[in-house]
């Protein structure tokens, strides 16, 4: 079975895909296999025969070998809305065991399967189903990417409790420059170490359009290294 993590992030926005493909190259170059899936994605273009998230193509080109789109993203919805939204509006059912299937056939799989919510920690998925149930029905601990931007610090610390209520683990964090005029950077990454009570596996600068598997700033969880 592969040693596994969810990648929840502030918000959406904040580069989640972009630190998840990072990863995947980090643990490809410690000689490791890794993969990752997209259990929910929200907006989509036709390519060929297939419906395809430009998250899950990121998702597909940086792992170490193709799963397939039907355990990598099971559930793709064409509308980028909201998930409950667009599935509603898609007249589609989001069903948390199409995603637990399609996360134990990957398990199986690889050394390392990160898999990347949606948004941030608590987007509704259906009525009753947010982002947050669907980590403690897997189970996983946690890795969270910090946008760096002013408000990070509250954005932060308010998941990391929403993490913890839930009994989940917080494995490590990421801090991913998203605003490259922001102030007092340094002071930022010191109260978030001081407050988040788990390890920084790096702090990734301003990165526009960057390549992902340039980036040399981060490091596995414990455990994997």
């Amino acid at each position: 079975m592969a040693t596994a993590y969810f990648i929840a992030g502030t918000d959406t926005g904040i580069g989640k895909t972009f630190i998840t493909c990072a990863l995947l190259h980090t643990a490809r170059r410690a000689g490791l296999s890794a993969i990752a899936m997209k259990p929910v994605a929200a907006g989509a273009e036709r390519v060929g025969d297939e419906w395809l998230n430009e998250d899950a193509a990121q998702l597909r080109a940086a792992g170490s070998f193709d799963p397939g789109l039907a355990d990598l993203n099971p559930i793709c919805l064409r509308t980028a809305v909201a998930p409950h939204i667009a599935a509603a509006s898609e007249s589609v059912r989001i069903e948390p065991d199409k995603i637990l299937d399609a996360f134990g056939r990957l398990s199986t799989q690889a050394d390392l399967v990160l898999v990347e919510g949606v948004g941030g920690f608590r987007v509704p998925l259906t009525d009753t189903f947010d982002t947050a149930d669907l980590a403690v029905a897997l189970g996983l601990p946690i890795i969270l990417v910090v946008g760096m931007r002013l408000g990070c610090i509250n954005h932060a610390l308010l998941t990391a409790e929403a993490i913890a209520a839930r009994g989940l683990s917080l494995a490590g964090w990421v801090a991913n420059q998203i605003d490259p005029d922001m102030q007092c950077v340094t002071e930022n990454l010191y109260a978030l170490q001081q407050h988040l009570g788990a390890p920084c596996l790096g702090h990734v600068p301003f990165h526009r359009d960057g390549d992902a598997a340039t980036v040399q700033a981060l490091v596995l969880p414990a455990p994997m290294r």
